[in-house]
């Protein structure tokens, strides 16, 4: 007997599919925003902004504003 594996595969899909379509709940409605939508802005995003700043200026002040070296 041979045995057909997109045959299975195709079963085990329909069934599992039927499944969640008929057994599937409704979902709660969703609950109120608290917050205004965004992102937060915590400290280690001002670390991250400051730190961007300070490697910035090195790295120019090293490569771009010096005039013996070129990239």
């Amino acid at each position: 007997m041979k045995i057909a594996i997109h045959k299975i595969l195709v079963l085990f899909i329909s069934v599992f599919t039927c499944n969640i379509a008929l057994a599937a709940e409704v979902p709660p409605p969703p609950a109120p925003l608290t917050t205004t939508p965004g992102l937060p802005i915590d400290g280690g995003l001002v670390i991250m902004f400051f730190a961007a700043l300070i490697l910035g200026y090195l790295v120019s002040t090293k490569y771009i504003f010096n005039k013996k070296s070129s990239l």
